[in-house]
């Protein structure tokens, strides 16, 4: 029976969760399995790999085939390189301690790069965080200045319509007053025809 170690979809559509199963190549792509060896969860970033390392190894070494994708998560685990390291221990290239030290250096490079990369993405997540909130901080600076303004000329505005008021009950007074005297002089006008 061939054996492949591939993918099997999980997860709802447009977020892609994994499943690292190992397989008969007969089988469906979501069907029947032999084992489960790990996860693969690209919806993260750093995308989100847990490996049985030990248990792909021994696939590997019964003859198991990986994908291409599978190939390139079991060599960024380190799969590939412990069943390289194996094969150097069967043939008396390496001792066990020595496969396993050099193993254990490899993992701790990794970590190291991860590390970085982990730090990299929330470095940049913050100083976009911070350009947001500048543009906001501007955003509304600007707003108020832009309120002040429509306050400013709306008192001006006001200040004008009292004047403009002002002057207008001023003008309204006096050309009453002058009325009001046009119409006393013409009063006296008519008495004074009357009496004569």
């Amino acid at each position: 029976m061939p054996v492949k170690i591939r993918l099997q979809r999980h997860g709802k559509k447009g977020k892609p969760f994994f499943w690292i199963v190992a397989a008969d190549a007969r089988a469906k792509r979501d069907g029947k399995f032999l084992e489960k060896l790990g996860i693969y969860n690209p919806n993260t970033n750093p995308a989100t790999i847990e490996l049985d390392v030990d248990g792909a190894v021994t696939w590997l070494q019964n003859g198991a085939q990986p994908t291409d994708t599978a190939r390139a998560i079991l060599s960024y685990k380190g799969a590939l390189l412990k069943k390289h390291l194996a094969v150097g221990v069967r043939k008396g290239a390496l001792t066990e301690e020595q496969a396993e030290e050099k193993f254990q250096a490899w993992l701790d490079e990794k970590e190291g790069k991860i590390g970085s990369k982990k730090e990299s993405v929330e470095k940049a997540k913050e100083e976009e965080r911070a350009k947001a909130l500048e543009a906001e901080k501007e955003v509304n600076a600007k707003r108020e200045a832009e309120a002040k303004e429509e306050a400013e000329a709306a008192a001006a505005e006001a200040a004008e319509a009292e004047r403009t008021a002002a002057a207008t009950d001023e003008a309204t007074v006096e050309s009453a007053e002058e009325e009001v005297g046009a119409a006393t002089a013409e009063e006296a006008n008519t008495e004074e025809k009357k009496d004569a």
